[in-house]
C-alpha cells in the first residue's frame, strides 16, 4: 500500500511540475495553445469513414501544439526553466533552443484560415457545399480549438470522357484510358484527377511528346445533372503550344566525356571528334574507348523520344562509377522538324584514389570482427570504365567475458579484383535493360588467420563472375568459377597434442580444396524509409565439385576419393537463407527481426563439409550471449581441451533467430534490447560429440539469449556495444536448460561466466 501511495505522489508532483510551471511564464493575457478536434457531423457517412476523415482533417491543422509525453509537456517545460540567454552559447542556450520547445500560443491559432482548410479539403474530396464552424475553449490559461464540419453526401464519378478529336495528341491521350484513375462509380476527389493529368504525360513522354506537361490537360467537371453524380470530360487546352502538341525523334547525339563545369564552353579541335554508330563523340583526352557510350545510351538515331530510356541513360552513366557529373540537354534541330538533338555533358572523377574502410565483417570462414581496408583504386584502367581494386586488410576478432574463449583471431591480407561495366561473355552482345550496369568481376585474394598460440591458416581464393542489378531492389552474383584452397601453417604442439584427445580438431587444419559455381540473389526495400514495414532478403546456393564429382565417380565410403595436386576436392551442396524485418515503431524507434536457415549436405567425394564452409553460431553478430563458435551442435557441452580454451564447433544445419528493440536515445546514441535464438547440428552422428545430430526434438536443443546494447553513430560508422547474458543453454539436462531463474547480476561468479561484452563495427543485422 505504501508504495502505490508514493507512485501516486510522484505522478501528482510531476503533474504540477510540467502542467502548472508551464503557464506561468506565458505572456500577460495569452493562452497556452494546448489542441484541436475535428467532428464531423454527417449521418450518411460510415463511421469507420468517418474516422479516418476527421483523423486526416486534424492533421492539417496548424500550429501543431507542444509535444506531449505521457501527457506532460518536459521539453517547454525546460524551455521555460532554462530562461532567457544571455548569449548564444553555454548550458542555458543549449537547453533552450536544442533540448527545450517554445510554447505554442494561442494567439497564433487563426480558427477561420484553419476552418477554409478544412472547407477546401472536404469539397476537393467530393462533399460540396460543406459547412464549417469553428469555437475554442479557455481554462486555467490553457485554450483548445474544436471545429465541426458538416458535409453533404459525397458526390460519385458517373461517367469520364477523354479527347475524341482526331488530333495525334487526341489519340493518343485516348489510348491512355484503359489504365485510367477515374474510374465510374468512384468518389470525386481533386488529388485523383491531378494524379491522372500526371499518369497521362508519363504515358505521353513515352510516344516523344517531349515538349508536354499536365498543365496542358483540362478537367471539366459537370455536377448538374443532380443524384450527387459528376461527369469529368479531358481535354487539351486550347492555348497549349503547338510544340506541345508533336512527337518528336532523336537526330544527333553528341558526349563530351571531358566536360568541366566550371568552364562555360568547351573547346575542341577537329581531330577530338570521333563518329561512333549513332553518336558525336568529342573526346579532347581520348579518355573512353567509344563502345562505353554505345553500351550506356538508350537512345538511338531516329528513335521516338522516351523518357524511360532518357532516364535509364543517365542513371547508367552514374552507375558506371567514373563520372562525378552527368548533365544531359535536348535541344530542337537545326535541320530536321520536329527532332531534338541530345547532348550529354560528363564531369570526371578522379582516375586513382585510396579509401580506407573500418568494417564489421564476416569472412568466409565464418569468423566475425572488426576489419580495417585500404583500398587503391583505378576507375578506368583500359579506357573502358574498368575498375581495378588492390587492398590490403587487417582485423581482428575478439569478445569480453570472464569465460575465455582462450586464443584471439587475427588476420591480414591482400585482394585484388578487376570489375568490367558489362557482361563478358562468349555471345556477342548481352546487356539488359536495367537502369544499373551489368559487371564482369575477377578476383584474387589471400589470407592469413592466426589463432594465437594454436594454428594459422593460409587461405587462397581465385573467383570469376557476374553481378546485376534488376531494379534498385533485386540483385543477382553468380560466379561460375570459385575456388578456395586452404593450408595450415605453423600448428603449435600444444594442438596438436589436442588432436589426440579429440580427433575432431584435426579437421580445422586439413588442407582444403573447394571449386564450383556460387550464386547468390538479394531483395530489399529498406531504402523505403517512409514505410512503416520494409524487408531484406538474401539467398545463397554453392555447389562445390559437382561435376568433377561426378566425371570422376568418387565415393568416399568406397575410400575411393580423388585427390587434385594431393589434395581431396570437396563435393558438396550447400544453402542458406536470411531474411530480416523491420517495423517502424516511430521517427526514431524500429523492431528489427532476422531469421537464419541453413543447409550442407556432402555427397561424393566428401563425407563432411569442409570446416571453412560449415555453419557456426554466437558471437558478436550471432546469439551475442554465447562466445563465438564455441555453441552446439546440437546438445553437444564443448568443455574446455588440456590447453585451456575452448575450440570452434560448427556443423551442418543452421538456424538462426534475432529481433531487438532499437531507438535513439539522445545525440549520437542509440540504444537497443535484443533476444537472440539457435542452434547448429550435424547431418550426421559423430561419436565423439554426444547429442550433435539432428533429430526430430531439435527445437528442444535451442539457445536462448538476450541483452542490451549501445550504439554510437558517428557517421562514418556505427560502434557497436552489446552486453549479453543467456536465457537457455542446450546443453544442461533436458529439464534445465531454462536458466532465468539463475540471473543475479549481483554475484560475482554469475557475472564471469554468464556475461559476455560484444564490442563490433556496424549493426549485427
Amino acid at each position: 500500500m505504501g508504495n502505490r501511495y508514493i507512485r501516486y505522489f510522484i505522478a501528482l508532483s510531476l503533474f504540477f511540475v510540467f502542467g502548472c510551471s508551464n503557464t506561468k511564464y506565458l505572456p500577460e493575457g495569452d493562452l497556452l495553445y494546448t489542441g484541436s478536434s475535428v467532428t464531423i457531423k454527417d449521418s450518411v457517412i460510415k463511421k469507420k469513414e468517418r474516422k479516418a476523415l476527421e483523423k486526416e482533417l486534424e492533421d492539417l491543422l496548424r500550429p501543431k501544439p507542444n509535444k506531449q509525453i505521457l501527457g506532460l509537456r518536459p521539453k517547454l517545460w525546460i524551455y521555460n526553466i532554462a530562461g532567457e540567454p544571455k548569449k548564444q552559447k553555454g548550458i542555458r542556450y543549449w537547453l533552450r533552443n536544442k533540448v527545450g520547445e517554445e510554447p505554442v500560443l494561442f494567439s497564433k491559432v487563426d480558427l477561420d484560415y484553419n476552418a477554409s482548410v478544412l472547407r477546401n479539403f472536404t469539397e476537393n474530396r467530393g462533399y460540396f457545399k460543406v459547412r464549417v464552424s469553428a469555437d475554442s475553449t479557455a481554462k486555467n490559461k490553457r485554450a483548445t480549438a474544436e471545429y465541426i464540419v458538416q458535409p453533404k453526401r459525397q458526390y460519385k464519378i458517373k461517367n469520364v470522357k477523354f479527347p475524341e478529336d482526331s488530333s495525334a495528341l487526341g489519340k493518343a491521350i485516348a489510348r491512355t484510358s484503359r489504365r485510367s484513375l477515374l474510374k465510374p462509380g468512384n468518389p470525386y476527389d481533386l488529388d485523383v484527377i491531378k494524379n491522372e493529368r500526371e499518369r497521362i504525360d508519363a504515358r505521353l513522354k513515352e510516344k516523344g511528346y517531349y515538349y508536354f506537361n499536365p498543365d496542358y490537360i483540362l478537367a471539366q467537371v459537370d455536377s448538374s445533372k443532380g443524384d450527387y453524380e459528376v461527369n469529368i470530360r479531358l481535354k487539351i487546352k486550347s492555348e497549349t503550344p503547338e510544340k506541345a502538341k508533336e512527337a518528336y525523334k532523336i537526330d544527333k547525339i553528341v558526349v563530351y566525356p571531358n566536360f568541366s563545369i566550371s568552364k562555360d564552353s568547351v573547346k575542341y579541335k577537329k581531330e577530338d571528334i570521333v563518329q561512333y554508330n549513332d553518336f558525336t563523340i568529342i573526346d579532347t583526352a581520348n579518355t573512353f574507348n567509344p563502345r562505353v557510350f554505345d553500351r550506356t545510351i538508350y537512345f538511338k538515331k531516329g528513335d521516338f523520344y522516351n523518357r524511360k530510356d532518357h532516364n535509364l541513360t543517365l542513371n547508367r552513366f552514374v552507375n558506371l562509377g567514373t563520372f562525378n557529373f552527368v548533365k544531359n540537354e535536348f535541344k530542337p534541330s537545326d535541320s530536321l522538324k520536329n527532332t531534338l538533338d541530345a547532348y550529354y555533358y560528363l564531369t570526371l572523377l578522379p582516375k586513382k584514389f585510396i579509401r580506407v574502410e573500418v568494417l564489421g565483417k564476416t569472412n568466409s570462414a565464418s569468423y566475425t570482427g572488426t576489419e580495417v581496408n585500404v583500398n587503391w583504386n583505378n576507375r578506368n584502367l583500359f579506357r573502358g570504365a574498368e575498375l581495378l581494386t588492390v587492398s590490403v586488410f587487417g582485423g581482428a576478432d575478439f569478445q569480453l567475458s570472464g569465460q575465455n574463449n582462450g586464443k584471439n583471431i587475427y588476420k591480414l591480407g591482400a585482394e585484388t579484383s578487376l570489375t568490367w561495366p558489362r557482361f563478358i561473355t562468349p555471345f556477342k552482345k548481352f546487356s539488359g535493360s536495367s537502369e544499373f550496369v551489368p559487371r564482369t568481376k575477377a578476383t584474387l585474394r589471400y589470407e592469413f588467420q592466426n589463432r594465437t598460440q594454436l594454428y594459422a591458416l593460409n587461405s587462397f581464393n581465385a573467383s570469376f563472375g557476374y553481378l546485376w542489378k534488376e531494379n534498385i531492389r533485386k540483385e543477382h552474383q553468380l560466379n561460375i568459377m570459385d575456388i578456395t584452397y586452404v593450408s595450415p601453417n605453423n600448428v603449435t604442439p600444444e594442438y596438436r597434442q589436442d588432436i589426440l584427445e579429440d580427433p575432431a580438431l584435426g579437421k580445422v587444419i586439413e588442407k582444403q580444396l573447394i571449386f564450383g559455381p556460387t550464386y547468390s540473389f538479394t531483395y530489399t526495400n529498406t531504402m523505403q524509409k517512409r514505410k512503416k514495414n520494409t524487408f531484406y532478403f538474401n539467398g545463397e546456393l554453392d555447389l562445390a565439385g559437382n561435376i568433377t564429382g561426378l566425371a570422376t565417380g568418387a565415393n568416399v565410403k568406397k575410400n575411393d576419393t580423388i585427390k587434385i595436386f594431393d589434395v581431396p576436392f570437396s563435393q558438396y551442396v550447400k544453402v542458406k537463407a536470411d531474411f530480416r524485418h523491420y517495423l517502424k515503431l516511430g521517427k526514431e524507434s524500429e523492431l528489427a527481426s532476422r531469421i537464419i536457415v541453413g543447409a550442407g549436405i556432402p555427397y561424393g567425394n566428401s563425407g563432411a563439409l569442409p570446416t571453412s564452409k560449415q555453419f557456426v553460431v554466437g558471437g558478436t553478430n550471432s546469439i551475442r550471449a554465447f562466445r563465438a563458435r564455441t555453441l552446439g551442435p546440437g546438445s553437444y557441452l564443448n568443455t574446455e581441451t588440456t590447453n585451456s580454451y575452448l575450440p570452434d564447433q560448427s556443423g551442418d544445419l543452421k538456424l538462426e533467430f534475432s529481433t531487438e528493440y532499437r531507438a535513439k536515445l539522445f545525440s549520437i546514441v542509440r540504444g537497443a534490447l535484443f533476444v537472440d535464438a539457435g542452434n547448429i547440428w550435424l547431418m550426421n552422428a559423430d561419436p565423439n560429440k554426444p547429442g550433435a545430430e539432428i533429430s526430430k526434438d531439435f527445437m528442444k536443443e535451442i539457445a536462448v539469449g538476450a541483452g542490451a546494447g549501445l550504439r554510437f553513430d558517428l557517421s562514418f560508422l556505427i560502434l557497436r556495444t552489446d552486453l549479453a547474458f543467456p536465457l537457455r543453454k542446450p546443453y544442461l539436462p533436458e529439464n534445465e536448460r531454462w536458466v532465468i531463474d539463475d540471473i543475479n547480476f549481483g554475484s560475482g561468479p554469475w557475472r564471469k561466466e554468464n556475461l559476455i561484452l560484444n564490442i563490433a563495427i556496424g549493426y549485427p543485422f
